[in-house]
């Protein structure tokens, strides 16, 4: 029961479920884009179910990579380095993360298409499938958005039940709550900014793990939720800031 007064381990499963639930709003655009082809009765009833089975096929493929991850026996030799399983999927995930997060700042601040403006998104389809065939589409686009989040969370800590806690927290946050989530990050965009920041970071982690260097998880996490910290106390201000201010005119 020592995990029970274990700062690292709670702060972990703050920062990860933040994280996912931050990366995982932005996917519901196209959730509803998929769930407008059914009857519109059951357009919240088809992204609920794919989120679900989407979850449960998530939970599954994080256990089989940490298993994975765990083969630390040499599969091969380069230049007379011994490489296993465990320094493959450390420093291809950490490679994934790196290149996804760069490729998400750099759309984030330059634009994915330039000066280009948006095409507008193309009128729904009639409802034509099925409940179980879009549930199985909706649920299969979230296992592959979702990497990122799988990858990541094996980086900030080896606790596995932190890892799947994390992810339960952020769906369910997504779940409840997708409205006032996407109205947040949209009005605060440094949110994301920041979440990608630490995919950045955790991929630097797991490549330097994946080549005999690793750096502590603890360091990880005391950055994140410092870097968290700052952030809450940023948007405080800006909102203090952004109140009307009441003059008091002078007594006759």
């Amino acid at each position: 029961m020592d995990w029970l007064s274990n700062l690292e381990i709670w702060l972990s499963l703050a920062t990860l479920s933040l994280l996912d639930t931050v990366l995982g709003v932005d996917n519901l655009a196209i959730f509803a884009i998929m769930s407008r082809r059914l009857a519109e009765p059951l357009q919240p009833l088809g992204r609920r179910l794919g989120l679900i089975l989407a979850l449960i096929v998530r939970i599954g493929l994080l256990i089989a990579i940490v298993w994975i991850a765990g083969l630390v026996d040499p599969v091969f030799v380069i230049w007379d380095l011994p490489v296993s399983w465990h320094d493959i999927v450390l420093t291809g995930g950490g490679l994934f993360l790196v290149t996804k997060a760069t490729h998400e700042i750099h759309g984030s601040l330059e634009g994915e298409g330039g000066d280009q403006p948006p095409a507008p998104a193309p009128p729904p389809s009639p409802a034509k499938a099925g409940l179980a065939g879009i549930v199985a589409q909706i649920a299969l686009l979230d296992i592959v958005f979702s990497l990122d989040s799988v990858v990541t969370a094996i980086g900030m800590t080896d606790t596995l039940w932190v890892m799947i806690a994390a992810v339960i927290l952020a769906s369910g946050a997504i779940l409840a709550a997708a409205a006032p989530l996407s109205a947040l990050i949209l009005r605060h965009p440094t949110i994301k900014m920041l979440a990608l920041s630490f995919l950045l970071l955790v991929g630097v982690a797991l490549v330097a793990d994946g080549s005999g260097h690793p750096i502590p998880k603890g360091y990880l996490t005391f950055a994140m939720g410092f870097a968290l910290a700052v952030e809450t106390a940023n948007l405080w201000l800006r909102r203090g800031q952004r109140a009307p201010v009441r003059l008091r005119t002078p007594m006759p």
